[in-house]
């Protein structure tokens, strides 16, 4: 049922004839693709002090995003990458491509990854755009959470090394 209404959504549906020839599809083909075959769907333990975690919404539609990235410590490199997202099926392509662009990659380099590139690369409409920033957004606050996660274990890591040299 839900694959059904969501090829309606997509634009895929069975349509009168009068409109068949005219509206083909209501998305680009890698809209479809990512949210017909979404990448790296899943999460990881949010507990694990490899993986960062960004959470992020947008209020207006009511999208949710929670993307996940799991770092080498000795190279910094992003080793894995994973989401779950409620929402359209731009917000859905947009994770999974992000999931994608930010593996095997540095930590500083995703951050370099501007929503204008998803958006560019999904050919997502002005008003979709939205979907490509939260990407964006869930990248930074997932590098942030890892970023944050890694100094408090390094402070407790100097805080015990400390009070045995006491």
């Amino acid at each position: 049922m839900f694959k059904h209404v969501g090829n309606r959504i997509l634009g895929l549906g069975q349509r009168s004839p009068v409109t068949r020839g005219v509206l083909t599809r209501l998305y680009h083909e890698r809209v479809v693709d990512h949210y017909n075959n979404p990448r790296n769907v899943g999460s990881f333990d949010k507990n694990d002090p490899t993986v960062g975690t960004g959470l992020v919404g947008a209020p207006a539609c009511g999208d949710v995003m929670k993307l996940q990235i799991k770092v080498d410590e000795q190279t910094g490199k992003i080793t894995d990458a994973c989401f779950k997202t409620f929402g359209c099926g731009s917000a859905i392509a947009s994770s999974s491509v992000a999931t994608e662009w930010v593996k095997g990659r540095q930590m500083e380099e995703v951050l370099s990854i501007k929503n204008t590139e998803i958006a560019k690369h999904l050919s997502l409409p002005p008003v979709k755009l939205h979907c490509s920033m939260l990407a964006e957004d869930a990248i930074k606050a997932a590098v942030k959470d890892y970023e944050a996660k890694k100094a408090k274990f390094n402070g407790k890591a100097e805080n015990a090394s400390s009070e045995k040299a006491v």
